[in-house]
């Protein structure tokens, strides 16, 4: 597998903790860059924010068609009516994400300083790998998405992330991802034990400016 190309931005020089934030399906890691400019990160730590771009591939919900995806998706998968989202894609870019995990690593930045985060097939990534990643993450950001590969998540899942923060929130009139599947993978998350931060907001399938309050508050909150 390729390593995936990236966009960075230091809030800091010389950062010591560290962003790594997966993007939704068709678009590009541009896409949550200027959202940092407008979080309040005042008592953090310098970050780095790494923004990949996930592979292009054929996408069966949209006929086929090839754009960044960081997993196939069909309707099916979203409707609760297949059991099994794309278990190769996931799993490989869960392995590409856990090679940015080492390359920050190999910078200087200790695993304990480093976030993951996604939004839609972005945080169904990020929740992924980072409730299986060996070493303990700070935390896992999760927006408007769901658990993916609910069924084997519970012989895989990482001890050591057993107790590291979870921030999850989605749109009560998300018509893409519906509310129901983020609300659901919140349960299974809590009755596993799991540290949860949940917020709900009356927005779709996107980012309000609440959701932006919160998530700088929350990131400042585990890597202080």
């Amino acid at each position: 597998m390729p390593a995936l190309e990236t966009i960075e931005l230091e809030t800091a020089n010389n950062p010591t903790a560290a962003v790594i934030w997966m993007h939704g399906l068709g678009a590009d890691g541009n896409d949550f860059v200027p959202i940092v400019k407008e979080l309040d990160l005042a008592g953090a730590p310098g970050i780095r924010f790494v923004f990949p771009h996930a592979p292009t591939r054929p996408v069966t919900i949209n006929n086929g068609y090839v754009m960044r995806a960081w997993y196939d998706i069909s309707f099916g998968d979203l409707e609760g009516k297949t059991r099994r989202a794309d278990e190769k894609g996931l799993r490989e870019s869960q392995a590409q994400i856990g090679e940015l995990i080492a390359q920050e690593q190999s910078r200087g930045i200790a695993v304990s300083k480093i976030v993951l985060a996604g939004f839609s097939q972005g945080g169904a990534i990020a929740l992924q790998t980072g409730l299986r990643h060996p070493e303990k993450l700070a935390g896992v950001m999760a927006l408007s998405t769901y658990l993916p590969l609910a069924e084997s998540f519970a012989t895989e899942a990482s001890a050591a992330n057993k107790a590291t923060s979870v921030f999850m929130v989605h749109g009560t009139h998300d018509p893409v991802v519906p509310y129901s599947m983020g609300d659901n993978s919140r349960k299974i998350l809590e009755q596993a034990g799991y540290v949860l931060e949940w917020h709900d907001y009356p927005m779709q399938h996107s980012v309000c400016l609440e959701e932006v309050a919160d998530i700088g508050r929350w990131l400042v909150k585990v890597l202080a």
